[in-house]
């Protein structure tokens, strides 16, 4: 189904945030209309409204009642709150949020879903959006394959999730993408302490980054922690005693690795 030509009265876009900003721009580029932007801040939905060349408010209720889809992307605690004064037809209500599940809305709404866009997203770095795993759910299989011929018009990676699965998703993606960036930061303190730069490690980052796309993550693994190597680790948790938190973190990491990887 080309949903694009079943858009008449347009999308509306609830939040103007790393998320938001990224599927606006790409719901732009593919033709979508979209009538109006809403945040709290006003200089964020100027902002982006701006790079959409769409209007703009700060008050929900402004917000056109017809628009076909609209979509929720903000902090997950104001999800429920943006829902209970959403006033709106018979169109499509989704969030984009990995945590919280389809339910939210069912007191709210007829139609609704989850449109979640599995990345991460900062406003100021491009982005193919059609690498992006979209994973859909739905209340209705009506609402199922609107939502998914929707995203794909956007991806060439979508996926039917439900609710807890999505949290696993979510979880995992903590893990993998959030975690860590943190260990990148750390990294990247250790070395600036000692007048390195953190582009040092680039390739080392790259070729991390390449084996777990091709190989199972565990399979991958290397370092003292894999290999038991207690002299080294000893003396990386003594060059940690001026770091104590990043000390607690090498300590109990290690011994993940180190129980992981014999188990397997």
């Amino acid at each position: 189904m080309d949903y694009l030509k079943h858009i008449k009265n347009g999308v509306v876009i609830i939040g103007a945030g790393n998320v938001a900003t990224h599927i606006a721009l790409a719901l732009k580029k593919a033709g979508y209309s979209i009538k109006k932007i809403y945040s709290q801040t006003e200089k964020s939905a100027k902002n982006l409204a701006k790079k959409i060349d769409t209007p703009y408010t700060t008050r929900l209720e402004t917000l056109p009642d017809n628009a076909d889809i609209y979509i929720i992307s903000i902090k997950d605690t104001v999800i429920e709150n943006i829902a209970l004064n959403l006033k709106i037809q018979n169109g499509i209500v989704v969030h984009t949020a990995g945590s919280v599940p389809m339910s939210v809305f069912e007191t709210y709404f007829d139609n609704f879903g989850v449109f979640y866009p599995l990345q991460t997203f900062t406003k100021s770095r491009l982005l193919d959006f059609s690498e992006i795993p979209i994973c859909i759910e739905a209340n209705s299989t009506k609402t199922e394959n609107k939502l998914f011929a929707l995203a794909e018009s956007l991806s060439k990676k979508v996926n039917l999730i439900n609710s807890e699965q999505r949290k696993i998703l979510h979880l995992a993606a903590v893990f993998a993408c959030n975690f860590t960036n943190h260990m990148y930061t750390i990294g990247d303190e250790l070395l600036s302490a000692n007048k390195m730069d953190f582009n040092l490690l680039h390739p080392l980052i790259n070729e991390t980054a390449k084996k777990a796309n091709e190989l199972r993550p565990l399979d991958a693994q290397t370092g003292p922690a894999k290999r038991n190597d207690k002299k080294t680790i000893d003396l990386h948790l003594q060059m940690l005693n001026d770091y104590p938190e990043f000390e607690k973190i090498y300590r109990f990491v290690s011994e993940s690795i180190y129980k992981l990887t014999k188990e397997d």
